[in-house]
């Protein structure tokens, strides 16, 4: 359902077929068996791999005995850290300023002298097949000195926590404060009302459909590396691997085949892809490794984790003055890739979220724990700075006794361009406009007639808004390349990559709008850094706004290119020579097709006619919306049930509207799983993962999910060619706080005033429970 109007009112109801919702091209090969995943590649001559791994927490390692492993036919190889003294430790790529330098501890590929985590890979067997690998593991003895650990952030804060780092006294990794405190601290001090909240962003994992895998290639004659891998950010990958093998960057090459799944986690550098090139090297074989689901669980990166208290001060008419946000963030054992900014320069540009709020402080405390590192996640950063503004939004208009939506409204930024106080420029935005049609859409004057009725059946009813800010772009640089083939095609290299979001056909479709060529000639070239010089590749919801853009541009730098041989071939001056609709026009001179001329430059100059986009230092977008979530509670056993999700979302303009409401419907499946399910979790005596399976890992199913009711409204940005904004992340953005708002709405007035995340049915039968028993006081606090 699709609103093309920017202003007016999208209703959400069913309407005809929107022309540019194609369904994707790269679907055929995948509902045919076509499609090549890692595992599906048929390597001659592979060896496997399987990673020992810790089972403590926190361990000194007083000794590793291979000789039994190494012993079994056809093991190739069993590495310990002793013999891989050469490697460097993975690095952190991401530069955050905090009040001193980010603490980053070496982390080696294979662990030496002491384990951090449970998970924390110890030795690397290669052999004949996965299975006799395995064995081989079951055959390595260590001999561990258990230390105490802590997994829980609040503890590993506290003092007399377990030191996990020498060089993080504390287990501080770094500090990260924003914001004018002067400012902040005088309008605190004339508020006429303060709200305070401590909030759990809790510790999810990104459980992709297929695990990570990998295979590693050593060409001894050119003594070149190859690794190919599902995964995505292949530049940066090998720029990482290179200072962990210690060569230049140009003797790796990193590429992904199709790709099942990312949404974040496999945007960085794991230790399995270093040892895989060194084993290749040293054995003188391909070397795979596939991830067991387990494996993904313990040893890949999990995401949020942190704990904030924010306070919002609002004046007498309930106007906002000032927000203050303080997070305990962790970072895990080791600094991932990117780990740091996901509490920290993430969401520093959408605090606040669509709210005027003149003065807004972070700090920031990043801590060490005993637990797998932590790292980008679909938002990264975005959700938890948009679910403290919302449920500190709600608790306002409690407190005040404002109605949520008049509140809201009240304090929406209306003028553009509008500078917020950390420095982000939204330049705009119908903020208050779509908050109005998904509360019309939803009949939310009909909702207390639906609560009685709810009520006659012994169910509590709720009603919960969100609105969310998301800032879209990664990293700030981004190229692509055009260039027609012998047989009149286009290849259209770029460097974003696509894991599940149809890249093949919405770039097809916005250069096919550009060149006036049809879909089917346009192949994507993506993922492979022996074919794609450069590129910022996967995150951020960059894709459209960056890769699309930097396409768009090499789309009219092949026009230009194309237009001296269109003149020659029209006889005619190059300046009078016009482009339209895949072909070359000169008054008076007939006109010639785009593919013609590319036909006849390949024959003059022996090359392609080719086309080169880069886009530097691009902008932020500001993809937005506007939510709503119905539930209704069974006060006897906690369960919760999601009977309706509205949203309202603005993402500027559509490449193609049935793409954009897909990923909307995958983001919101991951924020309501947030919400109602998914945590991952550790004993906080020894430190074991309790969530490394899908026996104990939740996630949302189709049963747990109503039919969503989208609107999505394109109000153009002019942040890049196309006006697009990016759709990626959205819902995983909106989605959290929209539903514990409205779980929350049906349990107050039995005297529930917080909870938080996940919403589980034991968690609201507990704050069901405990308000029956006393009157359980507010979040909130101040005069």
């Amino acid at each position: 359902m699709h609103a093309k109007s920017s202003r007016a009112a999208p209703l959400l109801i069913d309407g005809p077929a929107d022309p540019r919702s194609l369904r994707r091209l790269e679907d055929a090969r995948f509902l045919t068996g076509s499609g090549r995943y890692l595992d599906d590649e048929a390597v001659p001559g592979a060896l496997h791999a399987m990673v020992l791994r810790s089972p403590h927490a926190h361990a000194t390692i007083r000794s590793i005995d291979a000789a039994a492993a190494r012993a079994l036919p056809g093991v190739q190889a069993v590495y310990t850290g002793a013999d891989l003294a050469g490697l460097a430790p993975l690095p952190c790529s991401l530069a955050v300023a905090g009040e001193a330098p980010l603490i980053v501890p070496p982390r080696l590929p294979l662990a030496r002298e002491r384990v951090r985590h449970v998970g924390d890979p110890v030795a690397f067997v290669v052999a004949e097949t996965a299975d006799l690998a395995r064995e081989a593991c079951e055959r390595v003895a260590v001999d561990y000195d258990i230390l105490p650990a802590v997994t829980e952030l609040a503890a590993a804060a506290a003092p007399g926590a377990a030191q996990i780092w020498p060089e993080a006294p504390g287990n501080l990794a770094l500090r990260y404060r924003r914001g004018d405190e002067q400012a902040v601290a005088a309008a605190f001090a004339s508020a006429a009302h303060v709200v305070s909240c401590r909030l759990v962003n809790n510790r999810i994992a990104a459980a992709a459909l297929e695990p990570r895998a990998a295979l590693g290639v050593f060409e001894k004659a050119g003594g070149r590396y190859r690794l190919s891998l599902s995964g995505a950010s292949v530049h940066d990958i090998r720029r990482e691997l290179a200072a962990v093998l210690r060569v230049g960057p140009e003797r790796i090459d990193v590429a992904c085949p199709d790709v099942g799944g990312g949404f974040g986690m496999k945007n960085v550098t794991y230790p399995e892809y270093a040892l895989l090139l060194v084993a290749a090297e040293r054995l003188g074989r391909p070397v795979r490794w596939l991830a067991e689901r387990i494996e993904d669980f313990a040893g890949g990166v999990h995401a949020r984790d942190n704990l904030t208290t924010g306070s919002l001060a609002l004046d007498a008419k309930g106007r906002f003055l000032a927000l203050r946000a303080e997070t305990l963030a962790n970072l895990g054992a080791y600094v991932s890739s990117l780990g740091p900014g996901s509490a920290t320069t993430a969401p520093t540009p959408a605090m606040g979220g669509l709210y005027d709020i003149p003065a807004m402080t972070m700090d920031v405390r990043c801590v060490f724990t005993n637990t797998v590192p932590i790292d980008a996640y679909r938002g990264a950063g975005k959700p938890e700075a948009n679910y403290l503004i919302e449920r500190l939004v709600d608790e306002a208009a409690h407190r005040l006794r404002i109605d949520p939506a008049v509140l809201r409204r009240r304090n929406l930024i209306r003028r553009f361009p509008y500078r917020k106080p950390f420095g982000a420029v939204l330049d705009d935005g119908d903020f208050r406009g779509n908050l109005d049609r998904v509360l019309a859409a939803a009949d939310r004057a009909g909702f207390r007639r639906r609560r009685v009725a709810s009520l006659r059946r012994g169910k509590l009813r709720g009603f919960g808004i969100g609105c969310f800010l998301e800032t879209s772009r990664g990293a700030p640089d981004e190229d692509a390349w055009l260039s027609f083939r012998p047989d009149g095609g286009i290849d259209m290299a770029v460097g974003t990559q696509s894991n599940g979001q149809g890249h093949e056909t919405s770039f097809a479709q916005l250069l096919s709008r550009e060149l006036g060529l049809p879909v089917a000639r346009f192949q994507l070239v993506q993922g492979d850094t022996a074919r794609v010089p450069s590129g910022g590749g996967h995150g951020g919801a960059r894709s459209l706004h960056m890769g699309g853009g930097a396409l768009v541009i090499a789309a009219r730098s092949l026009v230009a290119a194309g237009k001296p041989a269109a003149a020659q071939l029209l006889q005619s001056h190059p300046d009078s020579v016009a482009f339209r609709d895949g072909r070359f026009h000169a008054p008076g001179a007939g006109e010639v097709g785009l593919v013609a001329v590319a036909h006849h430059v390949a024959e003059m100059t022996g090359r392609p006619l080719s086309g080169h986009g880069s886009r530097r230092d691009a902008p932020l977008t500001f993809p937005n919306g506007a939510q709503v979530a119905e539930v209704e509670v069974d006060p006897d056993t906690g369960e919760v049930s999601l009977l309706r999700y509205l949203a309202v979302d603005d993402y500027g303009t559509l490449v193609n509207p049935l793409l954009a409401e897909a990923q909307v419907h995958g983001g919101l499946a991951q924020g309501i799983g947030q919400a109602l399910m998914e945590e991952a979790r550790y004993d906080s005596d020894g430190g074991q993962l309790l969530s490394a399976t899908f026996m104990d890992y939740a996630m949302p199913r189709a049963m747990d999910l109503p039919a969503f009711e989208l609107a999505l409204v394109e109000l153009p940005t002019g942040a890049n060619p196309l006006g697009a904004k990016g759709a990626g992340q959205a819902g995983c953005i909106g989605a959290p706080q929209t539903v514990i708002n409205a779980i929350l709405d049906a349990l107050r007035p039995l005297g529930v005033t917080h909870l938080d995340m996940p919403a589980t049915p034991e968690r609201v039968w507990r704050a069901i429970r405990d308000a029956r028993r006393s009157t359980q006081p507010s979040c909130a606090a101040g005069p």
